[in-house]
Parts: C-alpha cells; structure tokens; sequence
C-alpha cells in the first residue's frame, strides 16, 4: 500500500510540472474580452477650445464604428425604416434636407425642425429645448418619440441582442456582448463626438491659407457691429458660433411651443430656444425652430425689422434699432456666413453610411 501511494505521488508531480503555458484552456463561456478596444484621439482644431472627453466613454476605434453603424441602422426604429441618419443628411450638415419638419415612421410630421448634427463635442445640452444634458441622454429621445422613430428603448435591446452581429462588435468595443441603454448610447455618442466641422473657408483664413473677398470681409465687420448686425452676443465669434444658451430672439409674442420653459417649469424661460451654430448655416434651411423661414435673406429681415416683443424677449434684441441694415449690408453678412460652409465636413467618407 505504502509503495501504491509513492507511486502516485510521483506520477501526480510528472503530470504538473508536465504541463506548459499552452497547455493551460481559457474559458469559452465568458462575456468579456481580453483584448482591449483601440484608443483613438480626437485632435482639437485649430482655434476652437479644448475636446474634453468624458472618462466614463472614452473614444475608441471600434467604438466610433459601431456607433456609426448604428447611426445608420433603421433597426432602431419601430417598423425597421427609420434611422437616425434619414433625418439627419451629411449633404445638408446633417439636417433633413430642406424640409421644415421631419415625418416619423407613422407619417405623422413632427413639431420642431431637425437640428444639424456637428461639433456637439462642444454642446452642452442638446435639442431646441435643452431636454437632454450630454450626447449619450440625447441618442434615446428620436428612437422612443411617437412622431419619429416610435420604438421602444426595450424592444431596441431585444432586437440588438438577438442581432448576428451586434453582441460581437459591443463585445469588441466595449468588453461585453450584452447589451444595455448604456452602451447603445455610448456607442452613438462616441461616432457623433467625432462629427466635427473645422474647415470651412473662414478657417482657412484664420489659419492664413486664403483671403475673404471684400463683401466677405465687410460682412465679417457688420456681423460683429452691434449697431449693425450684432450677431456675436449669440452667435459667439469664433470657433463654434454659438453661446449654447437659450434665448427668445422675438419670432412671436404668443407661444404655441414653450421651448425651454418645456424644461426648466420656469416662465422666465417662455418662448426661449438653443442658439444654433452658425457653420455650415448655408446648407441647413429652414431656419429657426420651426423652420419658418426658407432662406437667410429672411432670418436677416427677421432680425432687422421682424422681431417682436414679449416679456422673455432678449435684452440685445429688444435694444436694437429696426431698420439698421440696408439690402447692401443683409447681402454682406450672408456673404460672410457663406464662409463658414464646410465642404470637406459633408463629404467627409468617416461620417457616411458604412
């Protein structure tokens, strides 16, 4: 017996000392992946302030891929036909092309004019009525809204975790193939961070690459004028062209759409909307909320002549002299604003469809 256990303690240390790091079996039945996904950085442009990135969704390659194909994916939407990108063109900076409203996948036309989709690595919060604080709460609000994509966020995570693809590229980007609201919009998030339009003619006089013409030049003096056009208390001069604040620029003196005050409960808020960007402001007419008005021609008339009072109506607005600018001057700014087209922005291949 005693020469029985020897033996087996002796065959017990030959198979250990045996085996090899090759011989070791890593489990298959597992939901995260060793190798991490590929950091990727986001250069900040010249001129414009500095991209922070949120440490809870870093940029990663194969996350800004899967949120691009997302962004695409009409998946997302109840009946499998709309996606984010049907409203949001690239040839029209992301708007939806010169329609004033959007029609959802019921037919039903929405209330409010598709925004332009570009440097919202900038925004601070999101849609015309500031309703969602980051880009990741703002990706949920088309896919669950009755007049857009009427899905529902539960009926989404079925679809893409039942998907044949879907587990593996979340299981890529982000180390797990179950996937959750969380990283659905993180994924979107990363791709539209990406979305950024810094190339425009006006940048490339900054940098002293080409000259402005003269209307342009004389339009660029009357923008920042405030006893001509006064843009810049809103519309920021610089780098993103917009204060990201919230204001009433005198459109009515009644409200049939609250706009912040949807929000924030506040009167004091009545009747006031995000200020758009002005780049790429040639390409994504109509203008304004609602998309009243067609052309620049009568956002500036607006401006000159058109605005109304009401208790909420801004305090730059409500100083100004009507009447200020002749035909010459409206010609000038909108020659001006035309620098701030962006071609290489809409026919950036990173932002198609893939």
């Amino acid at each position: 017996m005693k020469r029985y256990i020897i033996l087996l303690m002796i065959t017990l240390v030959v198979l250990i000392f045996s085996c090899t790091k090759d011989d070791k079996v890593t489990p298959t039945n597992t939901n995260t992946i060793d190798t991490p996904a590929t950091p990727f950085s986001l250069a900040t442009p010249f001129g414009f302030p500095k991209i922070v990135i949120p440490t809870n969704n870093p940029l990663t390659v194969e996350g800004i891929a899967l949120g691009r194909k997302l962004f695409y994916d009409p998946m997302l939407s109840l009946n499998n036909t709309q996606s984010c990108g049907s409203c949001h063109n690239q040839n029209y900076a992301f708007t939806d092309s010169t329609l004033r409203f959007s029609k959802g996948i019921t037919g039903e036309i929405g209330t409010r004019n598709a925004m332009p989709i570009m440097n919202l690595a900038w925004e601070k919060k999101f849609f015309w009525d500031g309703g969602a604080a980051t880009i990741e709460d703002q990706v949920i609000g088309p896919i669950e809204n009755p007049l857009e994509m009427h899905e529902t966020l539960t009926n989404v995570l079925y679809k893409l975790n039942k998907h044949p693809e879907y587990p593996k590229l979340f299981k890529r980007a982000f180390g797990t193939d179950s996937i959750t609201s969380q990283l659905l919009m993180k994924a979107v998030a990363q791709f539209e961070r990406t979305m950024i339009s810094a190339n425009s003619k006006y940048d490339k006089f900054l940098r002293g690459e080409v000259e402005l013409s003269q209307d342009e030049l004389k339009g660029k003096e009357l923008y920042e004028n405030q006893d001509k056009g006064d843009c810049t208390h809103c519309h920021t001069f610089g780098s993103t062209f917009t204060d990201f604040e919230f204001r009433n620029n005198g459109l009515d003196s009644v409200f049939t759409d609250l706009g912040r005050e949807r929000v924030t409960k506040s009167i004091l808020d009545r009747g006031k909307f995000k200020t758009p960007s002005l780049r790429n402001i040639e390409l994504t007419a109509p203008y304004m909320h609602d998309g009243r008005f067609a052309t620049l021609e009568q956002v500036l008339e607006h401006y000159n002549t058109g605005f109304v009072e009401s208790p909420t109506l801004d305090v730059n607005i409500s100083l100004a002299k009507k009447g200020r600018l002749n035909e010459t001057e409206k010609q000038q700014i909108i020659a001006f604003l035309k620098t701030l087209t962006d071609y290489e922005f809409i026919n950036n291949p990173n932002f198609k469809k893939p």
